[in-house]
């Protein structure tokens, strides 16, 4: 082989190698590429760029594939600099006008920099918190199944109950209507059999007595001749036939099965109270929040109304005109529950509400403001302040009402502690912050309504217990429950 065919053989460009963009035949492999033709050159290619005047001032750099991507798609320059505000390459005249006032560095500069916070970055550590979180993601979504699953196996346990209890009263009801049917055609069939018994008897004796009175004999006559009508005939003129009704059978049978289903109901509403009530927490009022007309006990767990203002400290805390006060305990996952004693009392106010609620000025109490409240008001108007104050009728007036919040379900309900009755529930609620338990036992109304709102302890199961306890940590406040996944019953 001549030796410029070896030379050139020996230039060719190999896989992977940046190839001259103007060689006719095997390409060689290129040498420089060139930023205004964003083209790459060989060595023989190259000399006009190191010859010509006019394309001495082309910029040349090392070959290069990607040469469209290292020019300024809106000014077609070179991308010489990086944007340290923006985290991103731009060229000399992006400086000057899209970047402008930015702060930028060199290429090389920002490399280096990059380069460097790459290994000061502990990577493996982000790598690991990021693995940590996508377990606890899959755990909670498992654990989400789970309760899922067991949510549809009491829910369609206690349907299968509420179905066969109905289909065993209708089919009481329809043995009822087909028994007193029964005796209904017995009783007729026994009084048409008497009647067509005595209409042959009386259609017998009509026979023969036409026969013999054609007889000339009236010894003969007489003698053989029956009476009519026969004895023994029984007087229908004061018989009657009253079949039993089955008038008003149906709103008996639906009255028992009302109270069938409420025996029903009020089983199922006990389940769910106690399934609730095992997210009991421990609720203390916070006295740096209290009006300065609210006295509280000194465990904290009682609260009335004075007509006296006392001389308290003023703090960020302390609501200032609203005669109310919140828990010490804020929250902000999982579920929890309390119960107040409301015994006594002809007004008052409780729920739960956001932690940055206004404590200056007069609240609104409104879903929208981030506060789910119910009231009572003169002794016997119950309402749910949902926008709108919506009237509510609980079978009778709670003694013990409690307050069960599932923050991630966006669910705030009410319950009568002593009859299990749901009273009321804010379902699809938008959570964005901590929730505080909320009490107002209103004004003291001239001692009318002096009685103290009461938070009330609960017995539950150890296991449970010790998990709330385990949830507040070492600082009762801010208080937060733990979002270790629970089992739920």
């Amino acid at each position: 082989m001549p030796p410029q065919k070896r030379k050139r053989s020996a230039e060719e460009a190999k896989p992977g190698e940046v190839s001259c963009d103007f060689c006719s035949g095997p390409k060689l492999k290129a040498v420089k590429s060139c930023l205004v033709c964003l083209s790459s050159f060989c060595e023989s290619h190259l000399q006009p760029h190191l010859t010509v005047s006019g394309l001495k001032r082309h910029q040349l750099m090392e070959p290069v594939d990607d040469l469209e991507d290292r020019m300024c798609p809106t000014h077609q320059r070179p991308l010489e600099l990086f944007c340290n505000t923006d985290q991103s390459c731009v060229c000399t005249m992006c400086v000057l006008q899209e970047h402008k006032n930015h702060e930028y560095v060199s290429l090389e500069e920002a490399c280096e920099h990059r380069r460097s916070s790459l290994q000061e970055t502990p990577s493996q550590d982000l790598v690991e918190q990021r693995r940590l979180k996508v377990q606890e993601i899959k755990a909670a979504l498992e654990l989400s199944d789970t309760e899922n699953h067991k949510e549809a196996a009491a829910g369609l346990q206690a349907f299968t109950v509420l179905m066969q209890s109905v289909q065993r009263r209708l089919d009481q009801f329809l043995e009822q209507l087909q028994e007193k049917q029964k005796n209904n055609q017995r009783q007729a069939q026994e009084l048409l059999q008497q009647l067509q018994q005595e209409m042959c008897e009386l259609e017998k004796s009509s026979t023969e007595a036409q026969q013999l009175s054609l007889s000339t004999d009236p010894l003969h006559f007489l003698q053989h001749c029956p009476a009519l009508p026969p004895a023994g005939l029984k007087d229908w003129s004061s018989v009657s036939f009253e079949p039993q009704t089955c008038e008003g059978s149906a709103a008996r049978a639906l009255s028992e099965l009302k109270t069938s289903l409420s025996e029903e109901f009020n089983k199922a509403f006990k389940d769910e109270l106690r399934r609730v009530q095992q997210f009991a927490v421990d609720v203390t009022l916070d006295p740096d929040s209290a009006h300065p007309k609210l006295v509280l006990s000194k465990d904290l767990k009682q609260v009335h109304h004075s007509d006296q203002q006392r001389a308290l400290p003023d703090s960020p805390r302390r609501f200032s005109q609203c005669c109310c006060v919140v828990g010490r305990q804020s929250f902000s996952s999982g579920r929890f529950y309390f119960q107040v004693q409301v015994k006594g009392k002809t007004e008052w106010d409780l729920g739960v509400v956001r932690q940055s609620i206004d404590r200056k000025g007069k609240i609104a109490l409104k879903p929208r403001n981030g506060q789910w409240v119910i009231w009572l008001r003169g002794g016997s108007e119950y309402r749910a302040l949902a926008g709108r104050p919506l009237q509510l009728t609980p079978r009778r007036p709670p003694q013990t009402v409690g307050v069960f919040v599932d923050y991630a379900a966006g669910l705030v309900s009410f319950y009568d502690a002593d009859s299990a009755e749901l009273i009321y529930s804010f379902s699809d609620c938008s959570f964005e912050e901590r929730l505080l338990p909320y009490f107002s036992p209103c004004n003291n109304d001239r001692g009318r309504n002096s009685a103290a709102l009461t938070l009330t302890p609960l017995c539950k199961p150890e296991s449970v217990k010790s998990e709330s306890e385990t949830s507040a940590g070492p600082h009762q406040e801010p208080h937060t429950p733990t979002n270790k996944l629970k089992d739920r019953l």
